[in-house]
């Protein structure tokens, strides 16, 4: 209780509630055990698995499946906490925002604190539950560390921790036998782990260390095979390319803490997620502070979620187990970008300007990106690559979403992506697994008979990847697209601004995504087989997570029907909103689009016709072509790019990847290795060595002139007269030492009288 006022009066000078309460259940309070598990697990597995039975995956299926209940216990208690919280910390946050209302603030804040989209008569704010400790102290200042959670971080915890069990399970068949079995279950357990500590992080240090353990793990199990040069080249590749994004999460992180400490009081900066987004949104942050942070988030967000022009790691990373790609494209790793954006939407929304808007750069990056992506899984013979271009284009998708107000949409798209995505993934696993082999043209082909489940299930998955109804994907994809408020035909719509660019972008990918994975399907499963051996369906620990997650792939839309949608009752419509969209200070207030009949019918038009072009050409055109030559083709002889310039130059850019790698890797890397390198060698040998070289001979002539004129000529030479002067002194004086004792005398007595004068001259 008493954590709750001093949360709210730290967020800004007015008082400001977060809408964050330590109270709420254990489960709640307590959602740190939840990566704990698999964290233990790393260890134990470490230390223990190769004598263990299993060799570790037993210790390493049973916490993650231990996680996963527990994730799901804590999303029940969300939702009883969501739909009944009536506890006094909720009557004092409704208090003091009516307070707040009443002090006179601004119109922005007023409506802010009245904001109650999917609260549906609850009457009150949406409290999150925070509980941290203090982690270290330095200068005065007390860090942190704890959990936030609330439904986005819930939904996370759910998807990654259900994925992750499967990917497990999955894993004991896929890569049994293998040379570091152990070694790949204890990273795996480390993985989750660290992406479930990443969703639930109270602070940017938190995430800014889960972030991190997350990049290291996929380092570890992208090379997991690590004694083949493409593999290690594609793990070094995916670490260096996110460390240049890191850099940026470094600053951005950087720049928000001392701007929050510029205008909180008694504090030298924050690092809080919710103090942070809170300030945001009521526009105490300088507006270039958040713009510039805004920016160098981005940054990471390119690198670690695949958006164009960081991409380039994503398709090679496809080198480690596909188990390992699924859990990477589905719930870890590249959705950790995504949902950082929408962790700290609050600094992107007013730093990049979004509502009102028609343009900005996170929607400009996510759109280019879901082209991209698109685009060059066209290109692909490898069916994991098709896959994880595919991944890029989705990932364009929800930044895109985020970028121009449709959050829920965004997270909404994330969560059904998760399950197809990972069935398609684990589906391609499957046929390799048989083949042993991901060349689509070479080696496959006329699957289906042979593998009826894992055919079965890629279909459901390639469905709902495009977007066709009823299925998971048509319904985030809608939303998307309603959300950007670039479509007025016939009512619905509305949202934050009118992106009508990022509304043709997202139709232009939709028609792309349903042909591209026509194609993946003709030439996986029909058409003659192209490969060698006996085909056969893989065992039940690949097949049943294939068929759950397919199961998801078809319910999972259904958890976000659209408001006004009159088969089914109210009670039913935006349930994934009510629960995941934050209602709360830290939250800034966005509008949401109402759906459109209008935009769904055209948009899946457009998918029907990117499935139907793609089905003309490879099922009717190749199919006759493959019969009249007696063989099984993948294309036609004298298909478009044979026939039509154009045609061969656009295929050319794509397979070249629009020539980014050979940027990278041959302009900017090899440059380095090559030209550059030989210059500043040439630097190095004539200038640097040069100057050392001369130097050192000037230091040697002087050395040779000091000692040959002034030590050998004037130091010894003065040293050499005194002693000749002094030997003939000697000499002389030996004369005067005649041993008479009258010659003493004498010149004694003169002695004393020249004394004798001088003293009485002087006196």
């Amino acid at each position: 209780m008493t954590e709750f006022f001093i949360i709210a009066e730290s967020a800004s000078q007015s008082g400001i509630p977060l809408g964050i309460t330590s109270g709420g259940s254990w489960l709640l309070r307590n959602a740190w055990i939840i990566p704990l598990l698999p964290a233990l697990s790393f260890l134990g597995i470490l230390f223990f698995g190769k004598r263990m039975p299993k060799k570790g995956a037993e210790l390493g299926i049973t916490a993650v499946g231990a996680a996963f209940v527990l994730a799901v216990l804590t999303g029940i208690a969300w939702f009883d906490h969501r739909d009944n919280y009536h506890g006094e910390e909720a009557h004092l946050a409704v208090a003091a925002s009516e307070h707040h209302a009443e002090e006179g603030h601004s119109d922005h804040e007023k409506e802010h604190d009245e904001h109650s989209d999917y609260d549906h008569g609850h009457g009150h704010s949406s409290l999150a539950v925070s509980n941290t400790v203090t982690w270290f102290q330095t200068n005065g200042v007390d860090l942190s560390v704890g959990v936030l959670v609330d439904g986005l971080s819930v939904m996370m915890l759910f998807v990654v921790t259900l994925i992750s069990l499967l990917v497990h399970i999955y894993s004991t068949d896929y890569v049994g036998g293998d040379r570091r079995y152990t070694h790949y279950f204890a990273f795996l357990s480390l993985f989750s782990a660290s992406m479930l500590t990443l969703v639930i992080s109270e602070n940017t240090l938190q995430l800014l260390v889960a972030w991190e353990l997350v990049g290291v793990c996929s380092f570890a199990l992208i090379g997991h095979w690590w004694e083949e040069k493409p593999n290690s080249d594609a793990a070094l590749k995916a670490f260096l390319t996110n460390r240049v994004g890191d850099m940026g999460l470094l600053v951005g992180v950087t720049i928000l803490f001392f701007s929050v400490g510029s205008v909180l009081p008694d504090t030298f900066g924050s690092f809080s997620i919710a103090v942070t987004n809170t300030v945001a949104n009521n526009g105490l942050l300088s507006h270039t502070a958040l713009l510039v942070a805004a920016a160098c988030l981005m940054a990471a967000v390119m690198s670690k979620s695949g958006q164009f022009f960081l991409h380039t790691w994503l398709p090679d990373a496809m080198a480690g187990p596909t188990p390992v790609s699924a859990l990477i494209h589905a719930a870890t790793m590249v959705v950790a970008g995504v949902f950082m954006i929408a962790r700290l939407y609050g600094v992107f929304f007013e730093g990049l300007s979004i509502g009102g808007s028609s343009i900005n750069l996170m929607a400009l990056v996510g759109g280019i990106t879901t082209l991209v992506g698109a685009s060059l899984a066209f290109v692909q013979r490898d069916i994991k690559k098709v896959l994880a271009y595919s991944t890029i284009s989705q990932l364009g998708y929800m930044v895109l979403a985020l970028g121009v107000g449709a959050w829920t949409a965004a997270v909404f798209h994330l969560f059904t992506h998760a399950f197809f995505k990972a069935c398609l993934f684990l589906g391609s696993g499957s046929v390799a697994h048989a083949v042993h082999s991901f060349d689509m043209k070479s080696d496959m082909g006329g699957m289906r008979k042979a593998m009826p489940h894992t055919y079965r299930t890629f279909i459901i998955g390639s469905i709902a990847l495009a977007g066709l109804p009823p299925l998971a994907g048509f319904w985030s994809k809608d939303e998307i697209l309603a959300g950007t408020g670039g479509w007025g035909l016939f009512g619905g719509t509305g949202g934050n601004g009118a992106y009508t660019l990022m509304l043709v972008m997202g139709m232009i990918t939709a028609a792309l995504t349903a042909a591209y994975m026509t194609r993946c399907v003709y030439l996986t499963f029909f058409g003659e087989f192209r490969g060698h051996g006996d085909l056969h369906e893989s065992g039940p620990r690949i097949v049943v997570p294939l068929w759950i997650l397919a199961g998801f792939a078809v319910i999972a839309g259904l958890f976000n029907l659209p408001k006004g949608f009159q088969l089914v009752p109210d009670s039913f419509q935006e349930r994934f909103g009510h629960y995941v969209e934050p209602v709360a200070g830290y939250f800034p207030t966005i509008a949401h689009a109402t759906p459109s009949w209008s935009l769904a019918i055209v948009s899946t038009l457009i998918v029907l016709g990117g499935v139907t072009a793609a089905w003309w050409y490879y099922f009717v055109k190749v199919e006759a072509a493959s019969k009249a030559a007696g063989k099984s083709l993948t294309e036609l002889p004298n298909g478009p790019t044979t026939v039509y310039p154009l045609a061969k130059l656009i295929h050319n850019l794509l397979d070249k990847k629009y020539y980014l790698d050979h940027l990278y890797t041959g302009i900017i890397a090899g440059g380095t290795k090559g030209p550059l390198a030989r210059v500043a060698y040439r630097f190095n040998q004539q200038v640097i060595d040069g100057t050392v070289d001369r130097v050192g001979e000037t230091a040697v002539k002087s050395g040779q002139f000091v000692y040959d004129k002034i030590d050998q000529l004037v130091v010894d030479g003065a040293v050499n007269t005194s002693g000749r002067l002094s030997s003939e002194a000697g000499g002389e004086l030996r004369k005067v030492q005649s041993g008479k004792v009258q010659s003493y005398a004498a010149i004694l007595f003169a002695a004393a009288t020249v004394l004798a004068g001088i003293l009485i001259v002087i006196v």
